[in-house]
């Protein structure tokens, strides 16, 4: 293994580098401020972040136990060719810029945020005599829906993941239900407020009104959410008549413990706020914490964020009764696969982002330039779908803010005329990231406590035939419809 991994190093070391360059002419390469030109780059530095894509989909599915005991290890090697890549070519200061920006930038606020809610919603306890009938699987999965948009896709999926794994425990075809709760509570649910799903929130911090997405993007997702729900209603009523069981919960006795959580549950979210409204405009220099480069890596708002956030877990570890926590089945193992896995996924996802933001200019033009028609017009339903596809592997934080600059970037212009667009690049990258368990991060942090509750979730490639086949022809029908 050893010997191969040697072998791939060296690959990407030699394949990687185009013959007319060299790594001492690699500034040639570099816009101000360190960052690399995407329109001179290769599509072969897309490699790594492809290798743990198709690691992740594919090792679960043929090793299944190497992957368990490995992922970590194929995560870190992935990660390492594109860094040694990375730095032979671009060199060191470049390589050091990206680090820190990646690490600091975005992915540090989005596990701390994740470990956050993660933490907190661990320490309230749902319990009672609630059986999983068609009715009431489908209340969990409506009520989710539409706390996503006021706590996060991350915060009601943490909550309501583990009542409705308990509810279910003896139902024999359960995995559809689990598939739903990612389409509806963790993703779709969360498209009317900016607290619902980061790339909104990154809106909001560009200047999109607070409740413009609420105004905009309600009916859009009553017309996907409505039909999954009666799609799912029905598919579980076939497999509850098929299992021939009579759960009777005409004397529901439901009891919340852990309470203090909710209320914590609060404080993050008002954290999140004030952290995005205290002079978040990276261009002001008073507000730095962290500079590289002559650019902004943390500013103090994003500082108070992390801080914050951390006491508030602290704070719920301490006063959670270790009670509550055991019969939640509270471990730290979903926090750790999506710490591992994403720790690669967003530093080699850099050289994709940085192609985009090239525009027409970049390898990706073909893509970008199926977005406007012959008299420059935009193309919404592109807008749409181009986004939307995109978010489904890639981040769609950064996704929606290199097509929300395409698309002009005034968010004045995007909230009025413009503001089909704006509403299909805030759909598409919401409402898709449920086309992949990498699309957005409780998808995956869902898949892992089901699978710790000894319950068989679709392999990578299994779970995005369930989004092709049930998501895939509403979103087509939505955008027909809107666009």
């Amino acid at each position: 293994m050893q010997v191969i991994k040697n072998i791939l190093i060296l690959s990407f070391l030699g394949i990687l580098l185009p013959g007319d360059y060299h790594a001492s002419e690699a500034g040639v390469h570099l816009h101000e401020h360190l960052h690399i030109d995407g329109s001179n780059i290769s599509l072969l530095w897309l490699i790594p972040f492809i290798g743990i894509l198709l690691s992740i989909a594919t090792f679960p599915l043929v090793m299944p136990k190497y992957w368990h005991h490995n992922y970590g290890k194929i995560s870190l090697f992935w990660g390492s060719a594109f860094i040694i890549s990375f730095t032979t070519y671009f060199g060191m200061e470049s390589m050091k810029f990206y680090l820190l920006e990646v690490y600091l930038k975005e992915f540090l606020p989005f596990i701390v945020i994740l470990i956050a809610l993660f933490t907190v919603s661990g320490g309230v306890l749902i319990s009672g005599n609630m059986k999983g009938t068609p009715i009431i699987n489908t209340l969990i999965l409506f009520i989710g829906t539409i706390l996503a948009s006021w706590m996060g896709t991350t915060g009601a999926s943490m909550l309501l993941i583990r009542p409705l794994i308990k509810s279910n425990i003896e139902r024999k075809n359960k995995v559809h239900i689990f598939v739903f709760f990612i389409f509806l509570v963790s993703n779709i649910g969360g498209a009317l407020t900016p607290l619902g799903d980061p790339p909104l929130f990154l809106g909001f911090l560009k200047g999109v009104d607070f409740f413009w997405t609420t105004k905009t993007l309600l009916f859009p997702m009553i017309t996907v959410a409505i039909p999954l729900l009666v799609i799912f209603y029905t598919f579980d009523s076939f497999l509850y008549r098929k299992e021939n069981l009579e759960y009777d919960n005409n004397k529901l006795n439901i009891k919340i413990s852990g309470k203090s959580n909710l209320i914590l549950i609060l404080f993050i979210i008002l954290t999140v706020i004030i952290s995005g409204v205290w002079k978040s405009d990276s261009s002001d220099k008073l507000n730095w914490f962290i500079e590289y480069g002559g650019e902004c890596i943390m500013t103090y708002g994003t500082l108070f964020q992390l801080c914050s956030l951390l006491f508030i877990s602290f704070i719920s570890l301490k006063i959670t009764p270790d009670n509550i926590r055991k019969e939640n089945d509270f471990t730290w193992e979903p926090v750790k696969e999506v710490f591992k896995l994403f720790a690669t996924i967003f530093i080699t996802m850099v050289p994709a982002i940085a192609m985009l933001k090239s525009g027409l200019n970049g390898p990706l033009n073909p893509v970008i330039s199926m977005l406007t028609d012959s008299n420059g017009e935009s193309i919404n339903i592109m807008y749409f779908w181009i986004t939307g596809g995109l978010s489904s592997f890639l981040d769609n934080a950064p996704t929606y803010l290199v097509f929300f600059n395409t698309a002009g970037g005034n968010p004045t212009y995007l909230m009025n005329e413009g503001s089909m667009t704006l509403a299909a690049i805030s759909a598409g990258a919401v409402f898709m990231g449920a086309m992949s368990y990498i699309g957005n991060a409780p998808n995956f942090m869902v898949k892992s406590i089901v699978e710790e509750n000894k319950i068989n979730m679709p392999s990578f490639f299994g779970y995005m035939l369930w989004s092709i086949v049930f998501l895939v022809p509403i979103l087509l029908i939505y955008s027909l419809i809107y666009f």
